[in-house]
């Protein structure tokens, strides 16, 4: 696995980075192609905290965690990237099917308990609407103004479909399509 560790507003030891990447690297054995973790690891007010996204088999896999203590952090981020790996487990199968051989304990050394029964996904609505062409400004006052936390619009500047969204820290971001 590849390794990009961050620090923000925190004084990153090597012995920090050495455990956060004996840690993580245990998840390589779902994956069969080579996996890239990036890991931001900070502080807000008192707490410690680590936000971990693993790209691996085309999926992505994102977690984060706080607590006094970092090391704490970095082993509930393992767990709950497990988790969604054994979750997603049946959806995944077509593509790590040979790639590892689920047991089960989880890394930390407890009891797998299993996860919820799988479910269909179910559409309960469809919306359509016609897109008009517009800043993103004005598509995030378009978004407030209806309430949402998102909004689909076709960007004025770039002829493409994009989507802006609120962020949990209350600023904006845009998703654009790459083809």
């Amino acid at each position: 696995m590849k390794f990009n560790i961050i620090g923000r507003r925190y004084d990153l030891t090597d012995k920090i980075k050495d455990y956060t990447q004996k840690k993580l690297s245990k998840l390589d054995k779902f994956f069969k192609d080579e996996s890239e973790a990036r890991v931001v690891i900070g502080t807000i007010k008192d707490n410690d905290y680590i936000e971990a996204t693993i790209y691996a088999g085309g999926m992505i896999y994102r977690a984060e965690a706080s607590d006094r203590e970092i090391l704490a952090a970095i082993d509930k981020i393992v767990d709950v990237i497990e988790r969604q790996i054994r979750k997603n487990k049946t959806r995944l199968e077509k593509k790590i099917k040979r790639d590892a051989a689920l047991d089960d304990m989880l890394i930390s050394g407890a009891p797998y308990k299993g996860g919820e029964e799988e479910k269909e996904f179910e559409i309960v609505k469809t919306k359509r609407f016609t897109v008009k062409p517009m800043s993103s400004e004005e598509a995030i006052l378009q978004m407030n103004l209806l309430g949402h936390s998102f909004f689909v619009f076709k960007n004025q500047d770039t002829d493409e479909m994009n989507i802006v969204y609120k962020r949990r820290d209350g600023k904006y971001a845009i998703i654009e399509s790459i083809e």
